[in-house]
């Protein structure tokens, strides 16, 4: 069942997700596609991911909410490559808590199979709920899943809920900076100082770093001579419909 059978509210998908570009800072293309889930209520109108998240995530309404995200996430690779549009992956956020399922490997594999999707053209989102976990089926299965070619993102990291030595115990691809981090940038020589500790942190575990919140030309700039050649924010783009997401030159 693909994502346009889901339950409609008002005329639109109930869950829809939204996509905003990271760019590759040397290069000013897009490298990757991040996206963000919008439900559309009956009563409450759109909510955001900071309406619901928590909520959801108490209980295993997440599971179902991933399920549908995750389909919905492999649609639109499909349709960014019919596009012909010019990127490496595209992330869907994934709740830590479905890590703990043994079965999550192959629950996931079914999956991109059945739609014809790439694993490498999958990623992961993972929040900084991910070190409040313990069980070690957790890491396990990042593991299991990088093998299988998909990758994974851990969010907002840096801010002040993120324990930083904690990213050591989990094997993930790429960790993007807390926007409270990449404020820093540009205010004075400490600051800066500071900003590449952390991204020096990041590399010298094996993951690429992406800065977030980044709004001007000069941050990127000073990003890129720390080696972080990764940024999002509104200088890269905000986050779209699937509908809008086109090449520069294509016309609807």
């Amino acid at each position: 069942m693909t994502t346009n059978e889901k339950s409609t509210v008002g005329g639109m998908r109930a869950v829809e997700l939204y996509y905003r570009a990271i760019r590759n800072i040397s290069e000013g293309s897009t490298a990757f596609y991040q996206s963000q889930t919008r439900l559309n209520t009956p009563g409450l109108g759109v909510l955001m991911p900071e309406n619901f998240r928590d909520v959801s995530e108490i209980t295993q309404q997440c599971i179902s909410l991933f399920e549908l995200e995750v389909i919905q996430a492999l649609e639109a690779v499909n349709t960014f490559n019919q596009r012909e549009l010019l990127f490496n992956w595209l992330s869907v956020y994934m709740p830590s808590k479905y890590l703990r399922d043994i079965g999550a490997e192959n629950r996931l594999m079914d999956i991109t199979e059945k739609l014809n999707v790439r694993t490498s053209q999958v990623c992961f989102t993972l929040s900084e709920k991910l070190f409040e976990e313990t069980e070690t089926v957790v890491a396990e299965n990042i593991k299991k899943l990088r093998n299988r070619g998909f990758h994974f993102m851990l969010t907002d990291f840096g801010g002040i809920s993120s324990p930083i030595m904690k990213l050591s115990e989990y094997e993930v691809d790429y960790v993007m900076l807390s926007p409270e981090i990449t404020q820093y940038l540009g205010r004075d020589e400490r600051s800066d100082s500071a900003v590449k500790s952390l991204i020096d942190f990041v590399s010298g575990l094996g993951a690429e770093p992406i800065a977030d919140g980044i709004s001007n030309v000069h941050q990127a700039e000073t990003l890129y001579s720390f080696e972080c050649m990764y940024c999002a924010g509104s200088l890269a783009g905000k986050y779209m419909a699937e509908r809008y997401v086109r090449r520069k030159n294509a016309e609807d």
